[in-house]
């Protein structure tokens, strides 16, 4: 019985990653880590803006928001991606990952 349990309480620490971020304005928002990907040495994290409300998530963009991990003085922060080029890069890579689980489809169609 105790087995049972501890299987059901595993299974209850799956579920979704949550970031806060705080911008510039000191405005938090949370989002939803939908995927990690190290590229060349580097990792980044593909982000969704997550609510509880389930309307105002119906009614979102749902735009990934893609962000670079930095390390500074150990710590660790979410950085723009600067560079254009790389930025492309990890977003079709980002796309190409997520297409199917996330119906990404090709928007000129």
């Amino acid at each position: 019985m105790d087995k049972d349990r501890n299987a059901n309480s595993e299974e209850m620490d799956f579920g979704p990653d949550y970031v806060t971020l705080t911008n510039e304005e000191g405005y938090e928002e949370q989002f939803e880590l939908v995927d990690t990907v190290d590229v060349q040495g580097s990792t980044y994290v593909a982000l969704l803006t997550a609510s509880e409300d389930p309307e105002e998530y119906l009614n979102s963009d749902g735009s990934l928001i893609i962000l670079k991990v930095t390390n500074e003085d150990g710590e660790e922060f979410l950085d723009d991606i600067q560079d254009d080029d790389e930025y492309e890069m990890i977003a079709d890579l980002f796309t190409s990952r997520l297409a199917d689980l996330y119906e990404i489809g090709d928007d000129e169609e």
